[in-house]
């Protein structure tokens, strides 16, 4: 059977922060009704893929997965468990905002069979959290954190936000090494994105907040790199750093290619040659399910062409390309049109050409969208 990795859109937050571009309400008037459909589109799901497919991963994201009741995350859990197959040891990630969960929930999220969460902690530096219209302050973010690992967990990740407006290079490494010392296994760090439609652009169009420049972007992307060596966090995707055997498996699956399905609002999954993605709008999410069992607004059928480049474009973001993988679905055309460049990038520092793979070095890392737009 193959592997499945799951991801289950919560949309509700109790706040709307100015950076986010994720779909997200602040009603929970339909709560209730949201989680009726989500068993339904498992349902619908497993008639296809519980004979084919056994579940690897889980993972809630959202929205603020921990703004909801635990019992309605253990509701999704068993419902997956009743249709699905599940591997010996499944990765069950929760997204986690602090200052929505107490060491009573966090403790009840653990009952659920939640073995890992991925805290949205973003600054430790006060002023900074305000600027993001956080509802948390650092002694919660760093509280939250201890409570988790007093329940037992040690799959824990923060996430973390860099280059914000007149961040300095020492604020930036007072966040790193807050992270570092407390009881992670892995840190995301996250260049700030200026998304249309969000608070923070309308900010940035009328003047009242100034974007710092991408030579600043990249020179703390760079330390930030040097920082995670320095403290034992191995580099495996451009954003994401981790201990030794503590990769979000789930995220690798997303990285190198492999299957997901996606539910909730907004979602995306990706089985066999298909792409497809659900409504946004939560009630039209509501309604789709209950009258045709999914909430699928587009499918795309991919290309043996755009395969190869995700296929590419993926694993170089993440842990490597593996040619003889790489051979056994595409061929060698990609390896023999590409043999000059790759040369060059492996003289010039940007990647390491070993034994049938390909990876970027440090430098390849900060200039990774540069180099891939050129095999693609």
């Amino acid at each position: 059977m193959n592997s499945l990795s799951v991801y289950i859109h919560i949309p509700f937050c109790d706040h709307k922060c100015i950076y986010c571009d994720f779909y997200s309400i602040i009603r929970y008037d339909n709560t209730s009704e949201f989680f009726n459909s989500l068993h339904k589109e498992i349902d619908h799901y497993a008639q296809s893929l519980s004979s084919t497919h056994k579940i690897k991963t889980i993972f809630f994201g959202g929205g603020t997965p921990s703004f909801v009741n635990p019992t309605q995350i253990n509701s999704i859990i068993e419902k997956l468990k009743s249709n699905f197959i599940f591997e010996e040891k499944v990765e069950i990630t929760l997204e986690t905002n602090p200052g929505t969960v107490s060491s009573k929930k966090i403790n009840e999220f653990i009952s659920t069979g939640i073995n890992r969460f991925s805290v949205g902690i973003q600054s430790f530096n006060d002023e900074e959290l305000n600027f993001l219209t956080r509802i948390h302050d650092k002694k919660t973010a760093i509280s939250t954190v201890e409570n988790i690992a007093a329940a037992g967990i040690e799959n824990i990740n923060v996430d973390l936000i860099f280059n914000l407006p007149g961040q300095s290079k020492e604020k930036w490494e007072s966040n790193l090494l807050q992270a570092a010392n407390l009881p992670v296994k892995h840190i995301s760090a996250y260049s700030l994105i200026l998304e249309k439609g969000t608070i923070l652009n309308k900010m940035v169009m009328d003047g009242n907040v100034e974007m710092q420049d991408e030579n600043y972007d990249a020179d703390l992307y760079e330390h930030t790199i040097d920082f995670m060596e320095l403290s034992g966090f191995n580099q495996y995707e451009v954003s994401n750093f981790c201990k030794p055997g503590y990769e979000c498996v789930h995220n690798l699956a997303y990285w190198e290619h492999k299957e997901y399905l996606g539910l909730g609002t907004s979602s995306h999954s990706f089985i066999g040659k298909e792409r497809w993605w659900n409504y946004s709008s939560l009630k039209m999410y509501i309604d789709s399910v209950n009258s045709k069992r999914h909430a699928v607004r587009s499918i795309e059928q991919l290309t043996e062409l755009q395969l190869l480049e995700e296929f590419i474009m993926l694993n170089l973001r993440g842990r490597g390309l593996n040619l003889i993988e790489l051979e056994k679905k595409f061929g060698t055309n990609w390896q023999n049109n590409n043999s000059n460049y790759l040369k060059t990038l492996v003289s010039e520092g940007f990647i390491t050409y070993n034994n049938n793979f390909i990876k970027f070095t440090k430098q390849g890392y900060t200039l990774c969208d540069e180099i891939l737009i050129k095999f693609i």
